[in-house]
């Protein structure tokens, strides 16, 4: 696939995405987690640039919903469909659906859908999600103990962009790699020239360590483990909450894990652990036991029966005579045991091995002194000696867990991916459940549902009056004031919407033509100025030109002009668009008006009201085929001359007044 093709996707995003080993796929399947993975690529620009890729793959140009309400409605369903995901990358992913006249397109959703709506959505498996979240990269990773070095500047600039983690030095000879060997605990060479060679110091040799990266930077999959703990913790939660058959075993999942701390440090070896505390705690052993060393003698000096007394022995002692012939005469054994108490101590409190024993006991002795002192130089060998253990000791600890979670690295994408998927999926079955929804058919010309329901209205879903519609052709749509025919209009651009987005729709049944374009005409604040007139003429001029299999909603266009001129315009609007096939529905009060002007019989339908109760509107919600339905004036009258006849027939004749109103009113009813 060429990136650059994409619709707004320049060289630079481009560039991005070839760093992805699964772009393409990424793309075809709308995949924003993967995406996002690519540097510099947000979850939302990933969402935008997966949508154009869609677009471009089935054909599709965009411009499917062509009016401002037809756009509006879509972000109000999209918003209602992204409410039901519980990860941000599934309101992302939901994103990338959008209506369409591609078919291919429309099958692909509708084929995911069918899956989605098997999902039950359990309470457990959403709480779970709540902790899930897409991978993410570790921070930048410095590694100090071990550097790469090579004769070649080429395969220099090869191992510094590889190996960012990692310094990269230019040696001349094994002399340079000796100097290296004594600055870092681990050197591997790139060259096979330094094979066989004898350095001291833990060199490798590794011509082919590019292509091993987690052998000589393990750290890079520790920190990425680290990093993502938590999320492929949840990802395994969702997996057995939902009983998914995840990609990895989960107990090897969580052993691994439990080998690494958050900052992708080794955890769970005590010999490391000993190491570690050796080298961090030295110095304060060294000076712990030097103190008892020197309280040791100072107790037997005090005590030391001499030609002096003890004590002034002591002073003479402390203000710097020399003892070191007296303490030889007269304190040896005693200062022995000092020095072997100091070495025990050391010994005893960084838990040293038998084999680095003899490091420590040079850190004490020596020729008697008091107070007695540690060989700062022996202090020094000795650190020396605990790091590199620690250091190989960790070195490989970190490549047998490296090797271990490098099988895991590609499933738990997988295993994370899918628990994301799975949002997805729930949102969609969320949906479908929470307004009753049904995957419509696609056949034949115009829609038509049954027990349709606006999940848009500013009521409580349930509480929403179902309604029964359909329209083949142009049809004007006429009803009382308040009594729903915007809604229903808009209930018409949502199934459609909808249905071809690939997804189900909120009515028991439903068959749609798969349209072009939806352009839905809202209803105008006002009677339009002479410019802006115009300019809506020139938008119905192009309506009624060019392709067909157009969806044109209208509601109540009269209000744009004069009504007179309003009926002699939309009967024009509706002959043109007869002659081109359209299928359309325009909502208006003049539909009388408008049939007795068009040059063909337009079909007028009617949102029937049942009449006035208590000074409520009671309205039959699903439009009636082939009537033109009664304004609320009527009603009003009909109402009012209901009652003035009531009162006529009360007053048996005799009351003027009645008779009088009653006839007015009949009046008034013969005008309508």
């Amino acid at each position: 696939m060429e990136f650059e093709a994409i619709p707004g996707v320049g060289e630079k995003t481009a560039a991005s995405l070839a760093e992805l080993d699964d772009a393409e796929r990424a793309l075809r399947d709308g995949d924003v987690a993967t995406l996002s993975r690519a540097p510099g690529i947000t979850e939302g620009r990933a969402a935008a640039i997966a949508r154009a890729a869609i677009r471009a793959e089935h054909g599709d140009d965009g411009d499917f919903l062509a009016t401002d309400r037809a756009r509006e409605l879509y972000r109000d369903v999209l918003a209602l469909l992204k409410e039901r995901a519980v990860t941000d990358y599934a309101e992302k992913r939901l994103e990338t659906l959008f209506p369409t006249a591609s078919k291919s397109r429309i099958e692909e959703v509708r084929t995911f859908v069918e899956a989605a709506l098997d999902r039950t959505p359990d309470p457990a498996v959403l709480d779970a999600l709540g902790d899930v979240e897409a991978l993410r990269a570790p921070p930048n990773l410095r590694v100090r103990e071990r550097c790469l070095a090579t004769v070649d500047a080429e395969r220099y600039a090869e191992a510094k962009a590889t190996f960012p983690e990692l310094s990269v030095e230019i040696v001349e000879d094994a002399h340079d790699l000796a100097e290296l060997a004594r600055s870092y605990s681990t050197v591997v060479a790139l060259d096979e020239a330094f094979a066989g060679v004898d350095v001291d110091g833990d060199v490798r040799v590794r011509p082919d360590a590019a292509e091993h990266p987690e052998e000589i930077v393990p750290e890079r999959l520790l920190a990425f483990f680290a990093e993502n703990r938590e999320r492929l913790l949840a990802a395994i939660a969702v997996h057995e909450a939902a009983t998914l058959d995840p990609a990895c075993s989960p107990a090897d999942l969580r052993d691994a894990l439990e080998r690494v701390d958050e900052n992708g440090e080794l955890v769970g070896d005590a010999e490391l652990d000993r190491l570690t505390a050796a080298v961090d705690d030295l110095d304060a052993a060294v000076s712990t036991a030097e103190s008892a060393a020197n309280d040791h003698l100072r107790k037997a000096i005090s005590e030391q029966d001499v030609t002096i007394q003890g004590q002034d022995f002591l002073s003479l002692v402390e203000q710097g005579a020399r003892v070191d012939s007296l303490l030889s005469r007269e304190l040896a054994d005693e200062y022995d045991t000092a020095v072997e108490t100091a070495r025990g101590h050391l010994a005893e409190t960084l838990s040293l091995e038998e084999s680095e024993y003899d490091l420590a006991e040079r850190v004490f002795g020596g020729d008697p002194t008091f107070p007695v002192d540690h060989n700062e130089e022996a202090v020094s060998r000795l650190r020396t000696e605990l790091k590199a253990g620690r250091d190989r000791r960790a070195a490989t600890l970190k490549a047998d867990l490296a090797a271990d979670l490098g099988a895991l690295r590609e499933p738990v994408e997988t295993l994370v991916a899918d628990a994301l998927e799975l949002d997805v999926e729930l949102a969609v079955s969320r949906f479908s459940r929470d307004f009753d929804c049904v995957l419509p058919e696609f056949s034949g010309s115009g829609f038509e549902f049954e027990a349709g329901r606006s999940p848009l209205l500013d009521v409580s879903f349930d509480e929403v009056d179902p309604v029964d519609y359909g329209v083949s052709g142009v049809t004007l749509l006429s009803g009382v004031n308040s009594g729903g025919k915007t809604s229903t209009l808009d209930l018409v651009a949502v199934v459609v919407i909808l249905g071809q987005m690939g997804l189900p729709v909120p009515a028991e049944r439903a068959r749609l033509e798969r349209v072009s374009e939806l352009h839905y005409y809202a209803k105008s604040q006002g009677t339009l100025d002479a410019g802006a007139f115009e300019s809506t003429l020139r938008d119905f001029a192009t309506l009624t030109t060019g392709a067909s299999g157009r969806l044109v909603l209208v509601d109540e266009l009269e209000s744009i002009t004069e009504p007179g001129a309003s009926a002699r315009i939309i009967a024009g609007i509706l002959e043109a668009l007869h002659e081109q096939g359209t299928t359309g529905v325009f909502v208006s009060h003049l539909a009388d008006e408008i049939r007795e002007t068009t040059d063909f019989d337009v079909a007028v339908d009617g949102i029937e009201a049942v009449g006035l109760v208590d000074g409520e509107l009671r309205v039959n919600r699903s439009p009636v085929k082939g009537h033109l339905a009664r304004s609320t004036p009527e009603l009003i009258v009909e109402k009012l001359a209901g009652e003035a006849r009531d009162d006529a027939e009360r007053a048996n004749g005799s009351g003027d007044e009645a008779a009088s109103r009653r006839g007015f009113y009949a009046r008034l009813l013969e005008k309508f």
